[in-house]
């Protein structure tokens, strides 16, 4: 038996005001999702994957089937992707939305965020322990956007951790497995240890250590990074820049490097602003369609009288 027997007919509502229903459900259901997930990179994949879609409903439109038959498989792949990558947060998603927790659902993180400052201080603090210490390091630390782990010579361990000093100075003992390799610090987090950065060819940099002509590598190969090192054999502290080397440097210095370069990407602090700004255009837009559909409505019907 057909269900559509036990539902309501809907066909006296106008094409146009469903349409304008579907659409808004479709945008409360992207910023629930953005919300459980709260992370920046995320609005630029939703951000792509939005646009794959709105390009599959155009060239179907548009009666254009082989480009709507590749687009509908890549908005299917993409969105595959996305559940692999986040399977998490869609799993906290839909645990919510099983125990009827809609609400909850459109309620951001409440998870503390670390400032910049704090970061900074957590990193620097760490370096000048190690080179007291004597203690080798390497850190590359991302400053406009993530690197894509095809820069490295290997990619290392995920940790996606908290940044903290004794997170680095446990890393970096060598006592421990990763400590040959570097640290990868996105924001507030350190993403990665052990990673095998690639040496720089270059005349000058072939009189440095193994640690220096890794942090020359990677800063030849990638501009949005900086790339600290602390020598094992002096202490000395070196700050690797777009195939630049400024040593030996003191914690002092080093901290307003940071300050002046590195601003930490907080990713869940940098949505909930965007988030907020959306959700209150779309709350304003709204509620200006439905006033002006109410007015039309009664206009009409004074009219009819």
């Amino acid at each position: 038996m057909s269900l559509s027997g036990f539902l309501p007919d809907f066909t006296w509502i106008p094409s146009w005001l469903l349409e304008i229903v579907d659409i808004s459900l479709v945008l409360l259901l992207t910023y629930a999702v953005l919300l459980v997930i709260g992370e920046r990179r995320t609005l630029w994949v939703v951000r792509g994957l939005i646009i794959l879609m709105l390009a599959a409903v155009i060239s179907n439109r548009l009666g254009l089937p082989h480009l709507s038959f590749v687009l509908e498989r890549l908005v299917l792949g993409s969105a595959v992707a996305m559940a692999v990558v986040f399977q998490s947060e869609f799993r906290q998603f839909l645990e919510q939305l099983g125990r009827g927790e809609v609400l909850k659902l459109f309620q951001p993180s409440r998870r503390p965020i670390p400032k910049p400052d704090h970061v900074i201080d957590e990193i620097v603090d760490a370096v000048k322990d190690l080179s007291q210490n004597r203690t080798g390091a390497l850190i590359v630390v991302e400053t406009s956007g993530p690197i894509d782990e095809r820069d490295f010579s290997v990619s290392g361990v995920v940790l996606n951790a908290e940044v903290s000093r004794e997170l680095l100075q446990t890393i970096f003992q060598t006592s421990t497995l990763l400590h040959d390799g570097a640290v990868q610090i996105r924001g507030s987090r350190v993403v990665a240890a052990g990673i095998i950065l690639p040496l720089s060819e270059r005349t000058a940099s072939r009189q440095l250590g193994t640690r220096h002509r890794a942090a020359m590598g990677i800063t030849e190969r990638v501009d949005n990074c900086l790339c600290i090192v602390v020598s094992e054999e002096t202490g000395s502290i070196s700050l690797a820049e777009k195939r630049s080397l400024n040593r030996p440097l003191t914690s002092t210095k080093l901290r307003e490097i940071l300050k002046e370069k590195f601003s930490p990407m907080m990713e869940r602090e940098a949505v909930a602003p965007q988030l907020g700004r959306w959700s209150r255009k779309l709350r304003y837009y709204g509620w200006s369609l439905l006033e002006r559909f109410l007015d039309g409505f009664s206009s009409t019907s004074r009219g009819r009288k």
